[in-house]
This record gives structure tokens, sequence and C-alpha cells, in this order.
């Protein structure tokens, strides 16, 4: 008579833990089955949240390797609810282990069939009408809402399942007072006034750390690192051809560019160019102004890119001037914190909460839609949305609502940020700004070899990553996709491009340039190229717009998101008073830094070392283990190549990348 162990993982989960009666049926290829035997050690409180429990039990019948079994609960006891991670069955007798992912609540009073590895594609599943009825009650859970006008869709209400539930969620307000508890005296900056921009630095603690950019922020050659190598590298572009509306010309800007003329500089591909019309007519806060500016860079003989004109509005004019390099320190200074004053309100708005955070979120919703938990697509996206719908809501209440922080601590305010949202993401297209090499491409700085922008190591990084991710993603389709038929007939993988497709107004995510025609998948290079770049976005594109925000916004000269008074309209010579006074108020800086180094915390695991195991299929599990070494080969290359430079840049370590959208 064969003995059969079998360990339960119950999941991680506030309500996970049961106390109903619970049986499990075990089940071979042949129809065969045992009797159903409980989960039940006496005097133990079994399966209880987190906790593993082992049951054993000998049946007549005799399944050397069991390929499926069935899941009962009733609905006894106080707590009856039940999240199950995975169960694990051993014939000690055969000694063969089979494993059954399950990450789901189970139901009551209904039998769940799970098979081995829980990888089906819907055309396979053996167990159809189960499938389906899952489905549907994840249609009703998963719900679309267009909050906003010009925003993606959204979540209508965060599944409790998405919640905040596991060991180590966190809460952004009360992460704030515990990052300020016990530290008030050290850390609020007090009445005394700041005579010079040196005194700033004095009101940083062990708590905070220096931020990395507070001792060159002032200088030329930062501004134009900050323009390739920091939270915002989304607008730098090759310049071709100096727009009408900028005052630029050779003899203004002959100083500058080591002897070439501009026609020169453009043709030796030196000269880029970043523009902010986006924000033309967008009105900000009462009593707070943010410029429309351009600027316009060179790479000089040391390969650093380096600002040689900065026009604050748009059309050149008497009262716009184009300032320059040569001008009176304090005011060409001055020139520069206004640019980025605009410059870091399009990173928060387009680059951080637009384009990863919201474009991501209704992906998300649409997947749980339309792929079961058993689709492999699904195993594959699930640890890259991780928490994503309920970061985002926790963004909303804390970030976006009237006297929040956006609100306090942006020049645009709340409204012209939700404006701001809205127009960035009326123009984003998946196979533009969401496809991280044609987006090169398209602003003539791809490039492999240095040649163009030599140190602009965050490209670098972030297409090493892509190709890596590209890889793993061409892989793991191909093995459940090997013929294109099998992608063609896979009704759920088409119901989930049709809702990527359809418009907003009839129920879908209104996604554009999708690598697919009117929402109909019809290859498989089609879905590798959506996949990368899903997850690509939700890891590296994160991670390179999330995790440098303290070092960028605590030293509040650096990176402002507000200033007082206008910019300037003339070249008069201002001094660091000027630059003091322009600063917002002590608490405002506080918020600013609080908010931000919170941001930048790493809150989930590392790219590759999933928070949820949902890949036991053993060639699947090899394709993540080939994942994982190659982006170990991506790190030490990084080291390597760090170990030689004065100026790091490191946000793109792949340990230092988490799997998904977290903060």
């Amino acid at each position: 008579m064969p003995y059969y162990e079998v360990r339960v993982t119950t999941g991680d989960k506030a309500g996970a833990g049961t106390d109903c009666n619970c049986d499990i049926v075990l089940l071979g290829t042949k129809g065969e089955h045992t009797k159903p035997a409980k989960l039940d050690n006496w005097l133990r409180n079994d399966l209880e949240r987190a906790q593993v429990d082992v049951f054993k039990f000998k049946d007549d019948v005799d399944i050397p390797e069991v390929t499926e079994i069935k899941l009962r609960r009733d609905q006894a006891g106080l707590f009856s609810d039940w999240f199950v991670d995975k169960i694990e069955v051993l014939n000690q007798e055969s000694g063969i282990r089979s494993v059954f992912p399950i990450l789901r609540w189970i139901r009551p009073d209904v039998d769940l069939y799970f098979g081995k590895y829980d990888t089906f594609l819907p055309q396979y599943d053996p167990r159809p009408e189960q499938r389906n009825a899952e489905l549907q009650e994840k249609r009703k859970l998963y719900e679309y809402q267009v909050r906003l006008p010009g925003f993606p869709v959204q979540i209508k209400k965060v599944p409790e399942d998405e919640d905040f539930s596991f060991s180590h969620k966190w809460d952004l307000l009360s992460k704030k007072y515990s990052l300020l508890a016990g530290k008030t005296v050290e850390m609020v900056f007090g009445d005394r006034v700041w005579e010079k921009i040196e005194d700033i630095k004095s009101v940083y603690s062990k708590l905070f750390g220096n931020p990395l950019d507070m001792d060159d922020w002032h200088t030329d050659e930062h501004f134009g690192w900050q323009r390739i190598n920091r939270v915002n590298s989304n607008l730098i572009r090759r310049c071709s051809e100096i727009p009408a509306k900028f005052g630029v010309a050779d003899d203004m800007i002959a100083p500058f560019l080591e002897g070439l003329t501009i026609s020169e500089a453009m043709k030796n591909n030196r000269l880029f160019i970043t523009d902010l019309e986006i924000f033309e007519g967008i009105a900000c806060k009462e009593g707070y102004v943010c410029p429309v500016p351009l600027a316009l860079f060179f790479v000089n003989g040391q390969g650093q890119l380096m600002p040689v004109a900065i026009q604050l509005y748009q059309q050149k004019g008497p009262d716009n001037p184009v300032f320059l390099p040569n001008d009176p320190p304090y005011t060409w200074i001055f020139a520069k914190m206004w640019y980025n004053l605009a410059d870091s309100s399009y990173h928060q708005g387009v680059a951080h909460l637009g384009g990863t955070h919201f474009m991501m979120e209704g992906i998300w919703i649409a997947a749980n839609r339309c792929l079961s938990p058993t689709h492999p697509i699904y195993k594959l996206l699930g640890p890259h949305f991780f928490a994503i719908l309920a970061v985002n809501m926790r963004g909303f209440e804390v970030l976006l609502p009237s006297g929040g922080w956006v609100d306090k601590t942006i020049s645009l305010g709340r409204d012209g940020m939700l404006e701001l949202i809205g127009r960035g993401l009326s123009l984003w297209r998946m196979d533009n700004e969401g496809c991280y090499p044609e987006n090169l491409k398209k602003r003539g700085i791809y490039c492999r070899d240095g040649s163009i922008l030599p140190t602009f190591y965050q490209r670098d990084d972030s297409l090493a990553l892509h190709d890596v991710i590209s890889s793993y993603v061409s892989k793991y389709v191909s093995l459940y996709y090997d013929k294109t038929e099998k992608l063609i007939e896979d009704f759920e993988i088409q119901n989930f491009g049709k809702d990527l497709f359809n418009p907003r107004s009839e129920g879908g995510c209104g996604l554009l340039g999708l690598p697919f025609e009117n929402g109909r998948l019809s290859s498989v290079d089609e879905l590798v190229a959506l996949i990368t770049t899903l997850i690509f976005t939700s890891s590296v594109v994160h991670a390179a717009v999330n995790f440098p925000q303290y070092d960028s916004y605590g030293f509040p000269p650096n990176y402002p998101p507000t200033l007082k008074g206008t910019p300037p309209k003339n070249k008069n010579p201002l001094t660091e008073k000027d630059i003091l006074d322009a600063l917002p108020d002590k608490s405002t800086i506080l918020d600013t830094m609080v908010i931000t180094k919170i941001l930048s915390e790493k809150s989930v695991n590392s790219l590759g070392d999933f928070e949820v195991t949902y890949t036991y299929d053993p060639p699947a599990v090899k394709i993540v283990e080939d994942f994982r070494e190659d982006l170990r080969c991506i790190s030490e290359k990084i080291h390597k190549r760090n170990e030689k430079l004065e100026k790091k840049y490191d946000y793109l370590l792949p340990e230092d990348i988490p799997n998904s959208i977290s903060a």
C-alpha cells in the first residue's frame, strides 16, 4: 500500500490561512485516483498564513507519478478563506515528486483541479469549464475605469488580492513619519536664514545621507550629465537643425564649440538639443511659474555633454534672451535651475508617473481579465506587475490629491501636472516611447560603439538589458508557441491583444503603436516584441526614472521642482542671494527630500529574483535560470566599466533593478 506525502504552502497574504475542512484527491494519467484525504494533522493548527504543512497518508491506489490533484474545502470555522501558494506531492515508493503551483484563493464547496506545473495554453487545458469560470470571476474583480480625461485606463477598485497584504508591505505616509521620527532636531531646518548655498549642506544627517549631486550641482559638466544619466534622459536628441524659434547663432556659441561651426558640429554628431514645448499653455498653481525652455548641448573633446545655450521660453525675443556659459556666473546658474524646474515636472509627470506607472496599469488589468493564471504568458508577466495596482492607488491618494505632495512641492500644482500627464500620454506609442531601441533611433542617439554621446551610460546599460530581456522572452514564448497555429488558436492571448487595442470608449486600453494590427496577434515575433516592452518598461525603464530621485531632488538647488519669483528676462548679474531667495520654503524642501528618499528605496526583489514563483515547468525554469545568468554577466560588465570611471553610473545594475514598478 503506497504512502503519499503532501506538502502544502499557504500564501503570505492577509486572511490566507484557514480553519475550514480541506480534502485532496490525487490523480494519475490513466484516470486512477485516491480516496479524498483530509489535510489535517492531529493537535496542530494547520494551513495558517505563510506556513508549510506536511500531511502523510496511504491509499490502496498506487500512482507512481501524480499528474493532477483535486482540492475541495467547506466553509466551516470563523476563517474559512484559503489562499494556497503551491502543493507538492511525493509518492514515497516511486520517489517521484510532483509540484502544483496554485497561487489562488480556493473557492468553497467546489471541486478544483490543478495539473502538474499548472501551465497550459487554453486550447489544451483538460479542464476548460473550470478555467472559463475562473476568468469570469476575475473580470468582475478587474474592471477598467478612465479616472481622468486623457489618462490611460486604471483599476476601478484594487482587488484585495493585489493590495499590500504581503509581509513587506509599505505605506508612503507611515514611511514618511518613521523616517522623521527621532531626527526632528537634526533634520528640521529651523528658523536660521541661509546666508550661502554651502549652508544648506549642513542639514543632511546620516538618516538621509548626502545626495550624490550635491557637490557638483552648479557645474556645466553636471548639467550635461543630468540630461543623459539621471532621472530624465527622454528628451535629449541629436540636433540636425536649429529651430527658427531658438535665437542661437554661430557667433554666439562659437566660444564653446572648440573651433567648429554649428553646421560642422551637427555633421560630426556633436550637437544635441532638448525642447520642452509640451509645457506651452499649461497653467501653474497661483503665484508660480514654469518656463517652456529649449537647450543646446555640445560634446566636447573629452566626450562630455556640455550646455552651450538655454532659452527659457519658446519664441525668441528681447525679453527672452539666450543664456550662455559666459554670462555672469549666477545668471547662468539661475537659467540652468529654471530649465531644471521644467525638466523635473516632465520627469515626474511624463517619464515617471505617466510613462511607467499609469501606462502599465491598464495592461495588467487586461492580463487579468483575459489570461488565466494557468496561461504561460500570465506566469511570464506576473513577477513584473507585482503590486502595481496598489502602488498606483497609493500614489493617487498621497501624491496627486488637492493639497497633496504634487500640489505642495511642484510649481505646476496638481491641475497642471494632470494636464501635463494627459498631454504626454496622448502622444505615447508602444513602437516609439514604449520600444527603447526605436525611440533612441528616432532621436538620433542609438549607438552601441560610443561614437555618439560616449558618456551616455544609461543608454548603454539599458540596451544591454533590453537585449537580455528580449532573448529571455523569445526563448520562453517559443517554448509554448513552437508553431504559429498555437498562437492563432489561443483565444485568451487573442482576447488580450484585443483588449490592449480596443479604444477606451469600447472598453479597451486604447494603446497606440502596438506591434500587431487591429488587435490580432499573428506571429510569435509580435508577441515577443509586446512582452519585451512590458517587462523592460516595468523593470529597467522604471528603475532609471525612479531610483536616482533622491540624488537629483535631495539638494534643492540641483533639480528644483519649484522656485519662487520669475525666470530672468535679461542677463543682468545675479548674486548667490538671488539663488537662495528663489528656493522654496524649508518645509517644502524637507517634504521633497522625504518623498524622493522614500521613492528611491528599493522595496521588492531584484530583476530575475521573483517575489512569487510562477514558473515550475522544467524547460521554462531553465530559461529563467539562463536569464539570471545573463543578468549576472551584465552586472560584471557594469562593475568593470565603473572601476575605470571617475563619475560612475550604477542605477541599472541588475541587482538594483526591481522586477516591477514598486515605488
